[in-house]
């Protein structure tokens, strides 16, 4: 993994690169799990397809408020910004070792692209590309398992359900340590913090994720650091207004979607130019690791 001076990873991170002619798929990433999950996209694209990720965790100013309560000192549109910068130097790279250095197509103009997004990367995504100058936006952009930045989706930091939050965090959690983790329902509903994550720890002891013997505290320090970033995510949408996507979305949910009564996870508004919906395998996480989800989500991404 090639990283800065200052230890964090690049922003840029070229998962695989293009062939002379063939498409580079860009894809924003919000952190949680490390960007080499996309690995297994990168695979699952046709023959000579570029992947390259946007690592929002190479922000300082991102990843660092999931390690200090959960406050971010920038914006959804300040990240957007950073990653449009980012992605339009990428993309001007690509175009020069693709030997052409204005990035053209063959038929003129910029060259076709697509980008994506994976949770909170998918509203950094939607903010990245309404930043674009007209001529250098994406064909589509495909949003992955993403909870749009509407009303509806803007809960107060109070009104985040602990049970919630324990099974969100155990899918996390299975993601992880590469083996499904799912703790009894009834002994997370209405459970506070430590009894829900001894319920999380006796399925992940069960499940082989974790040691016997494994301490609950440990567990819990894990889970507050998660827990962190995913206010941080909710206290940068919550100030944030999301104009309508100028390009079509593509929404690709989880069968073990975060929201999973919500098929268009509230995107509805914000797609004048029309929502299409596919449903992938998998959960919130392991859909970016299992070879069936990639196989659908490469043909979505890559799709002419």
């Amino acid at each position: 993994m090639r990283l800065r001076p200052d230890r964090t990873p690049a922003p840029v991170r070229r998962l695989s690169t293009a062939a002379a002619g063939a498409d580079t798929v860009y894809l924003v990433h919000p952190g949680a799990l490390d960007a080499e999950v996309h690995r297994t996209l990168a695979a699952a694209l046709p023959a000579g397809s570029g992947l390259t990720v946007l690592d929002l965790s190479a922000l300082p100013e991102y990843w660092e408020a999931a390690l200090t309560g959960g406050r971010a000192a920038t914006t959804v549109e300040d990240l957007a910004g950073r990653l449009a910068a980012e992605l339009l130097g990428a993309r001007a790279e690509d175009a020069r070792a693709d030997g052409s250095p204005t990035g053209g197509s063959p038929t003129g103009g910029a060259r076709p692209y697509t980008l994506a997004g994976w949770s909170f990367g998918g509203v950094v995504a939607q903010a990245l590309v309404e930043q674009l100058p007209a001529g250098q936006r994406p064909r589509r952009l495909v949003l992955l398992d993403s909870i749009a930045p509407t009303d509806a989706y803007k809960p107060s930091d109070e009104e985040l359900d602990p049970t919630l939050l324990l099974g969100w965090f155990a899918l996390y959690l299975g993601a992880k340590r590469g083996t499904p983790v799912a703790p009894d329902p009834e002994r997370l509903a209405g459970a506070d913090v430590d009894r829900g994550l001894e319920a999380v720890l006796d399925a992940a002891v069960a499940a082989g994720a974790l040691k016997a013997g494994t301490p609950v505290f440990g567990l819990r320090k894990l889970y507050d650091t998660y827990v962190d970033g995913l206010l941080r995510n909710n206290r940068l949408t919550t100030p944030y207004e999301a104009v309508p996507s100028s390009v079509p979305l593509v929404l690709v949910t989880a069968e073990g979607s975060l929201i999973p009564d919500d098929p268009t996870l509230g995107w509805e508004p914000l797609a004048p130019r029309g929502l299409t919906l596919h449903r992938s395998p998998g959960d919130h996480y392991t859909m970016l690791s299992r070879p069936d989800a990639a196989a659908l989500i490469a043909q979505l991404v890559h799709a002419a």
